[in-house]
Formats: C-alpha cells, structure tokens, sequence
C-alpha cells in the first residue's frame, strides 16, 4: 500500500466517521496486526474510545479480527474497503436503476449502516418511501420486503456471518467465531418470507434452522442486557445483511462492456452482448476472466421482445462480434446453434487501453499518441524504428520519445552484442509495459482523488460563513412554509441573503458540481485500472 493510498484512505475515514475513527485506523493501516491494549498505548485514546472505534470499523467492514491464541485477539485494516466508500453513490444509482426508490433507499441503508437486520432495513425505507410520498398514497412493508428479496436473488445483498452455534464454538474461548454456510448466504430467513413478518408455514427443515439460529441470536442478546424485553426483538434477531460489492463490481464491469460494445458497433449489438451477460452473470463467477458459454438459441430466448430481432440476424450479429479483431465475444463450441461466451479480460484490456491512450493524447498530444499506439502494436521498436514507421523527424521523435520515458509511459530495455555493454554495440528498445502503465496512473487517480477532497474542504472553510448564514436561512423558511406561512413572509427571509452572497453561493454551488463531476469520472478510471490489474493477477 502507497503513501497516497493511505493519505486518501485517512481523508475518507476523517470526512465521514471522525477524528477517533481515523486515529484508530489509519493506525491499523500503518503498523498491522495489533491488539486492543496495544492500540490503546500507541494512539493515546481512552480504552472506550478505541472499543467503540474498533465496532464502527467492523460494522462497516474496514477492520477485521482474529484470535491468534486462546482469549488473544489482533485487529488488521482492509485499506481496499475504506477506498470503496468513494464509489458508494456508484452503487446507489445501480440499485435506483434496476430496483427503482426501494431499491435505492435499500441499498443507501446498509452502506450508511454497514450491516443491518432485514427488518430494520425494510422498516427504515418504509417510513422514508411514505415519507416522501405525495397524494396521501401508503406504501406497504411487503413492497419494500419484495424489492429486498429482489437484491439478495440477484446476489446484491448478502448475509454476514452468523455467530457459530454452541455445540460447535469452543466453550474456553471468549471471542465470536463468524460462520455461515454457503448455501445460507442469499437465503432469507423463513420468518421475513411471504406478506407477514410471523412465522409461516413452510418446509420444516429450513424453518427449524432459522428458528434455531434466531432463538439461539436471542439468547445471546438477552443474557448480553442489549435485549430484555422479548416483545421489541426482531423476528430476524441476528441474521445481519451487508452490501455484496462484488456483485455490483460485476454490474458496472457489464455496463461498461455494453457501451463500449454499443459505440463500437450498434444498440442492437449492444442488446445482444447485454443479453449474454445477463444469462450467465449469476452462473459466472465475479473474478472469472471468461463468461460461462451460453448457445445462441439461449440467447435468441432471452433477447428483449420489443426488438424483435429475427434469429438470423441475431446468428449475424454473434458471427460479426466473434470475427471482430477485438475479439469480445469467443465462439467456444457450435452445439445449439453455436456457443458463444464473452472474453471478459481481452474487454477490460482494450478498455484500459484506451484509458491510457487518451491520457497520452491530452498530456503529450498527438504524436505522443501516435508513438503511444505504434510501440502498442509492435511490442518492441528501435528509436531510428520509431521515426520510420511513425513518419516523426528524428530529433522530435527523440525528444518524445524521452519524455515519455521520463514519466514511466514507455519502458527501455538494454540488449547489448558484447559483453561489455558497449553503447556504441547495444540495441536499445522502447516498450509499453501495460501493468506497469496502470499502476502508475492508478496511483496518480488516488492522488487526484486526494486533491478533489482537499479542495472542498477549501472551499468550505473558505466560504464557512456564508455556507452556514444560507443554511439558517434554508431552515427559516422551511419552517416558516411547514407552519403555513404565506410566500411574502418567506420571501421577506429569503431577502436576508445580499445579492452578492447570492452570487457567491451560485459559484459555490458550481465548484461542488465540478468537483462531485471529477471524483465520479476518476472512480470510473480507478474501477477500469483496478480490474485490468486484477484480471492481470
């Protein structure tokens, strides 16, 4: 982990969990494992202040710990998870996008939270949908459990580790084993199922194993005095569900695939590459480089009704993906009609590509650029190689060529034809090392990512006054309108704000668009980068 990493990780953790938080983390990040004695030590916090440090970052999933002795528990930080928090509004769109409103509060719930109870979850968007709506409509809390069995079926949500059961956890040990079977993961409890929230009837089987888990759940509390009444415990007591970030990881991956597939040939070619991918997401593993193949007769099924697309030229439309030199999509048989999967790692490597590419072009121009893609194609070029074939005079083919190399965008290899490394009786060759490039610009994004936190945090100490005269302002109103007021005593409040206020505020509000629009666009690169570098893995 970079310095840069670690400077991005502490603002985040700073701006949204606090100064304590921060402390105890950036902590972790810095020195590794570390005991609950030690870290009281060496960050000079209260013990109860560390404890409570120590639970926030588990919830949310920054932290995880281990008993590496009996009654001896060490804590390490996941930096990965705290640089995903940039990305949650990422997340909240998806699930508004396919899932609607409920969807979307759902989801925004569990990321503010980390975990929650599906009960606590449904209740919360509940109240906030009837809230929020207009015409004196009421929103069920069915509507809200349907659209929650709707993300856990599709895998976006998935249950955390349950505490392991009597019979299994060692009887010695103090500390909580988490456990929870693979089949239990995207398996809502038997009590939260159907249109109410008792028990229903149902297989018995399950039905035991969620009554066994939740009253065992229940047990705990209640000895723990977190709970001691019986009737305000939750139907689902202890069965906690988190965001499954790999799962929406795959979703944007697919989206992206999609645009490129459509700008580089149709919508309807698009449709096609989205249908394949749709077919196979929950078949295919999130990590796996190829989708799991799938006939073009499946895919001819699935396709949208509305486009009526007849089968011959769906079978066109896969024939002319498969022959394409970039080759997104793999003909990987010819039983039903043909096999088709798509090529999930040649994707993600052109698209990064082409990330890079257009860096080059807006930081060198355009011969760079063309240089850029020519030691793309040949692998391996002498400079005299360079000025040929890219038609750049010999002195400013030089002078790119090394100023590339100066910022690491093209890498030098030394062939020498004696052994003693005579310049004069040595090749020498320019390259692209990719993974090399990648990591590189990965690290500049962090750094840029850096830079647009620091500058809001500019802009509102800057304007701190009149960002809190506005919102006084704002309340005023607001309550004067809830209170029936008439809108001459609301525009009279309104008028408290001098016109060149306002017009510091226009020019405020346009930074923070401009900022909010940048860090989007450098998680979008970050998300691209990190998968080719993954998928390199």
């Amino acid at each position: 982990m970079s310095c840069v990493q670690l400077q991005l990780a502490s603002l985040i953790l700073e701006e949204n969990y606090g100064e304590i938080v921060k402390k105890v983390c950036v902590h972790l990040i810095k020195n590794g494992c570390r005991q609950l004695r030690a870290l009281v030590v060496e960050t000079n916090l209260k013990i109860d202040e560390v404890r409570k440090a120590l639970c926030i970052l588990i919830h949310h999933n920054f932290v995880k710990f281990k008993s590496i002795k009996r009654g001896i528990v060490e804590y390490h930080a996941e930096v990965k998870n705290v640089l995903l928090h940039i990305r949650y509004p990422r997340y909240v769109y998806c699930a508004k996008t396919l899932y609607g409103d409920a969807g979307e509060l759902i989801v925004e719930e569990l990321l503010q939270n980390g975990q929650l109870l599906m009960s606590q979850v449904v209740s919360k968007v509940t109240q906030r949908l009837n809230e929020a709506i207009e015409g004196g409509k009421v929103i069920d809390q069915t509507f809200v459990r349907d659209k929650f069995a709707d993300l856990v079926n599709t895998h976006f949500l998935m249950r955390v580790g349950n505490i392991q059961s009597e019979d299994s956890m060692d009887t010695t040990s103090t500390i909580p084993v988490l456990d929870i079977k693979e089949e239990d993961v995207y398996r809502i409890p038997q009590c939260m199922q159907g249109s109410g929230v008792a028990q229903l009837p149902g297989n018995k089987r399950r039905r035991s194993n969620d009554a066994d888990e939740i009253g065992r759940n229940k047990k705990m509390k209640t000895e723990s005095g977190i709970a001691q009444d019986s009737q305000e415990v939750a139907p689902d007591v202890g069965i906690y569900w988190t965001v499954n970030f790999n799962r929406f990881h795959q979703h944007v991956r697919d989206q992206t695939i999609v645009d490129a597939v459509s700008g580089r040939v149709d919508k309807i070619a698009a449709e096609v590459v989205r249908t394949i991918l749709r077919v196979s997401e929950l078949t295919t593993d999130p990590g796996a480089m190829m989708t799991t193949p799938i006939s073009s007769y499946e895919v001819f099924q699935a396709m949208p009704k509305e486009l009526n697309l007849p089968k011959q030229t769906l079978d066109q439309y896969l024939k002319l993906l498969a022959d394409d030199q970039l080759e997104f999509i793999t003909k990987a048989g010819e039983s039903g009609g043909g096999m088709y999967a798509i090529n999930i790692f040649k994707v993600v490597k052109v698209l990064c590509t082409a990330h890079i590419e257009s860096v080059v072009q807006e930081r060198f121009g355009s011969k760079c650029f063309r240089i850029f893609r020519l030691l793309l194609l040949k692998k391996h070029l002498e400079q005299k190689q360079v000025e040929e074939f890219a038609m750049v005079p010999a002195k400013e083919a030089k002078e790119l060529l090394y100023r590339m190399f100066s910022e690491h965008f093209v890498a030098l290899q030394e062939i020498p034809k004696t052994p003693d490394h005579a310049p004069s009786r040595t090749f020498y060759l320019f390259s692209v090392n990719l993974n090399e490039v990648s990591r590189m610009l990965l690290e500049r994004c962090y750094k840029a990512q850096t830079n647009v936190i620091f500058r809001r945090e500019h802009e509102n100490s800057e304007n701190k006054r009149v960002l809190e005269k506005s919102q006084r302002v704002e309340a005023i109103a607001a309550s004067l309108q809830s209170s029936g007021a008439n809108a001459d005593q609301t525009a009279e409040i309104e008028e408290m704000i001098t016109p060149p206020e306002r017009v510091q505020l226009d020019k405020l509000k346009k930074t923070f668009t401009k900022l909010e629009h940048s860090e989007l666009q450098l998680d979008q690169t970050v998300f691209i980068l990190n998968s080719f570098i993954h998928s390199v893995l």
